[in-house]
C-alpha cells in the first residue's frame, strides 16, 4: 500500500520510522517533511494547510492512507476533505479536533461529563477577566484558547503578572486568533504525565507513559518551547494511576465526544496531572505529542499501520496493543536562541553514527537539505533517543548520542528525566 504522511517534525519522523517497519507499507510520500523523513519517504513540497494540493495529490497517487501528524490541519478539517474525496484517512474529523483546538470547549466537556480537570472559567472579554482576577488565589494559569504551538500558556504567580499575561494574550494577540478567548485555571501542583491513546470512536487503548519537558532551560526554567525532551514510561504512571485514568478519564472522554455527536477517531493525547487528590486533565491533545512519539513508537510491537487502520473501520477492540519491557529517552537538540530568536543554515555532522548503533535513533525536526549537506531549519532541529533497559540507562545513552552530533550553536538541556533519579 501507499502511505502519505502530512507533516514536517520529529513526529511524522518517528511515524515514518514506524510505517517503514510495515510490512503491508511499499511507498511512503510526506508532505512536505525534512531531510530526515526524507531517507523513508519521498518527500513532496506541499505544506500542511494546503487542502486542495494534498487532496488532489492523494488522488493522482492513488494513495491508501493519509496519516495527519499536526494539529493545524485537523482542526481545520483535512481530515474531512480527504475522506470525502474517498480517500482513507488517520486521524480525528474537525468537529472532533476541536477537543484540541478550543481550550474552552475542552473544559466545558469535562466539567459537563465530570472528568476530572482544574476549576476555571472562560472568557472572551479581557475586562471581565481583569475583574475576574481580582479575587483569584495564585499562582493562577492562563491559556490561549486555541493552537499556539504549544506556547499559549501562563502561569501567574500575582496579579500584576496575571494583568500583564492578560494583555499578552487578549490585547496584544501575541499567539493571534488563539487568544480571542482565555481560560483562566486554578494551578494544579503534581507530577505531569503524558499518555497518548489510539481511538475508534468507542474503544480506547491508551499507549504507555511519556514525559515531556516543555522549559527552554535547565531546571525548568526559560520560556515554554514545543518540548525540550522525554522519556518514557513514567516511574509516576502507577498501576492504581492507570486503573482509575481508564476508569474516570479515558473511556468518559471518548463517551463523551460520541454522546455530543463528535466521534473521536485517531489519537487522543491526555496531559494528565497527577495531584494529591487523583490524576486529573491538564490537556488534551487531538494526534501525537512531538517529542512524545519519539519515545513511544519506537518501543510500540505492533503494526502502526494495522492499528491505524482499526481506528478507522472502530475494531480497536481486536487489537491487542503492546510495548517494550523497556525505556526511552529523548533529548532535543535545539539552535541556541530558541524559542525566540535563532540563526539557521549550519551543516550538521556526526548523523550516520546512528546507523552503526541499535537502538538508537536521531528524528529531524528542523533540518532540510543544501547541495547535498543536512543543515539546521529551525529551533529544534534534532530529536536524539535512545533506547536501555531501564530510565537511567537509557537516559545514560540518550546522552552520550549527542555526542555524536555536531553543528554551530547546538543547544540542549542537560536534565532531560532527572525526575526518573527521585521515583
Amino acid at each position: 500500500m501507499k502511505v502519505l504522511i502530512v507533516g514536517s517534525g520529529g513526529r511524522e519522523h518517528a511515524i515514518a520510522a514506524s510505517v517503514a517497519k510495515s510490512d503491508k507499507v511499499d511507498k511512503i510520500y510526506c508532505a512536505p517533511g525534512n531531510a530526515g523523513i526524507a531517507q523513508l519517504a519521498e518527500c513532496v513540497a506541499i505544506g500542511a494547510m494546503e487542502f486542495d494540493k494534498l487532496v488532489d495529490f492523494a488522488k493522482e497517487k492513488e494513495i491508501d492512507l493519509v496519516i495527519v501528524g499536526m494539529d493545524d490541519p485537523l482542526v481545520g478539517g483535512l481530515v474531512d476533505e480527504l475522506e470525502e474525496a474517498g480517500i482513507r484517512t488517520f486521524g480525528p474529523r474537525k468537529n472532533a479536533a476541536i477537543l484540541e483546538g478550543s481550550k474552552a470547549f475542552s473544559k466545558d466537556l469535562m466539567k459537563k461529563y465530570n472528568i476530572p480537570t482544574a476549576a476555571y472559567e472562560n472568557f472572551d472579554d479581557p475586562e471581565k477577566a481583569l475583574a475576574y482576577l481580582e479575587t483569584a488565589k495564585f499562582p493562577i494559569v492562563l491559556k490561549a484558547d486555541g493552537l499556539a504551538l504549544g506556547k499559549g500558556v501562563l502561569i501567574c504567580n500575582s496579579l500584576e503578572e496575571a494583568k500583564a499575561g492578560v494583555a499578552e494574550i487578549m490585547l496584544d494577540k501575541k499567539f493571534g486568533t488563539a487568544g480571542n478567548t482565555m481560560v483562566i485555571e486554578e494551578f494544579m501542583t503534581g507530577r505531569e504525565v503524558s499518555v497518548l491513546s489510539f481511538v475508534d470512536g468507542k474503544t480506547i487503548k491508551p499507549m504507555t507513559s511519556a514525559q515531556d519537558h516543555k522549559r527552554a532551560g535547565d531546571g525548568d526554567t526559560g520560556l515554554n518551547t514545543g518540548g525540550m525532551g522525554t522519556f518514557s514510561p513514567s516511574p509516576f504512571y502507577t498501576e492504581e494511576v492507570d486503573a482509575f485514568c481508564r476508569k474516570y478519564i479515558y473511556q468518559p472522554t471518548v463517551d463523551a465526544m460520541a454522546a455530543e455527536g463528535r466521534p473521536f477517531k485517531g489519537i487522543i493525547f491526555f496531559g494528565l496531572m497527577i495531584t494529591a487528590d487523583g490524576p486529573k486533565v491538564l490537556e488534551y491533545n487531538a494526534r501525537f505529542g512531538d517529542p512524545e512519539a519519539q519515545v513511544v513508537l519506537p518501543r510500540m510491537k505492533n503494526d502502526l499501520i494495522e492499528v491505524a487502520e482499526a481506528c478507522i473501520d472502530g475494531t480497536l477492540d481486536q487489537v491487542d496493543l503492546q510495548f517494550e519491557d523497556n525505556a526511552a529517552v529523548c533529548v532535543v537538540l535545539a539552535s541556541d536562541g530558541y524559542p525566540v530568536k535563532y540563526e539557521k543554515g549550519f551543516p550538521i555532522d556526526g548523523l550516520d553514527e546512528f546507523d552503526k548503533h541499535e537502538g538508537y535513533y536521531c528524528f529531524h525536526a528542523g533540518t532540510k537539505l543544501v547541495d547535498g549537506r543536512i543543515v539546521t531549519n529551525g529551533g529544534r532541529v534534532l530529536g536524539v533517543t535512545a533506547k536501555g533497559e531501564n530510565l537511567k540507562e537509557a537516559r545514560a545513552n540518550a546522552y552520550a548520542a549527542t555526542e555524536w552530533v555536531k553543528f554551530e550553536n547546538k543547544y540542549m538541556r542537560h536534565d532531560i528525566g532527572k525526575a526518573i533519579d527521585e521515583a
